[in-house]
């Protein structure tokens, strides 16, 4: 329990400080999005900046909002407590990906990078929705342990664009590749490590759901 606890800790405050940074260097401190723009120097079609900075400012929104969801509904407590509102929460997760996702699919022809990170990004929004109607699915099915494991998949991808970013400033300025290369490196690295993380956080939880009891431990005779 205080594993579970202390991981949940650490989720929570990841995931607070990282929406409050991707709100104000987005709508605060970079609402033009000039530091990022600055890398695309080679784009292959014309980028019509006002319509790429709508579909940025939502793709932003509702990532936090999925981020944000998702962070109260692993919230053993909130599960205990407000079943109908976890239940409608969760909607409004599924909801808040697709956006995501389909917001994403725009902007993935301009990425830094070119070609090769487009096509990272739309594996990305394969595989993401993939995981998260996974997760759907076992409810209806009220496989609960499976549906809390397709769910701690899910919510992995939401960090996609932390570790992007990580990954990218590591190689770019502790091993001095250039950035478009660093980008790449990051687009991959991170459907790599998001696929990996949650299969140890899985493992390192167990199978026990909160509201039920553990089974006993029955030594073989």
């Amino acid at each position: 329990m205080k594993k579970r606890l202390s991981l949940y800790g650490l989720l929570a405050a990841v995931s607070i400080l990282f929406i409050l940074y991707a709100l104000a260097k987005n709508y605060w401190i970079d609402p033009e999005a000039g530091s990022f723009l600055s890398y695309k120097t080679e784009l292959k079609r014309e980028l019509n900046l006002p319509v790429w900075l709508n579909v940025m400012y939502i793709h932003v929104a509702f990532a936090c909002i999925a981020m944000a969801s998702g962070l109260i509904n692993f919230s053993a407590r909130f599960l205990l407590l407000y079943r109908k509102l976890h239940r409608m929460n969760g909607y409004l997760y599924i909801v808040s990906v697709l956006i995501v996702v389909i917001t994403s699919g725009y902007m993935a022809p301009y990425a830094t990078g070119g070609k090769i990170s487009s096509i990272g990004f739309n594996l990305l929004n394969i595989i993401w929705p993939i995981i998260t109607i996974t997760a759907l699915v076992q409810i209806k099915k009220k496989q609960m342990i499976k549906h809390r494991n397709w769910m701690i998949r899910s919510y992995a991808f939401c960090f996609t664009n932390m570790l992007i970013h990580l990954i990218a400033v590591l190689f770019h300025q502790g091993f001095g590749f250039l950035y478009p290369e660093s980008y790449i490196i990051g687009v991959y690295g991170s459907i790599a490590l998001l696929l990996i993380i949650p299969e140890v956080i899985i493992r390192i939880i167990g199978q026990h759901i909160p509201g039920k009891p553990s089974r006993p431990n029955i030594a073989k005779r």
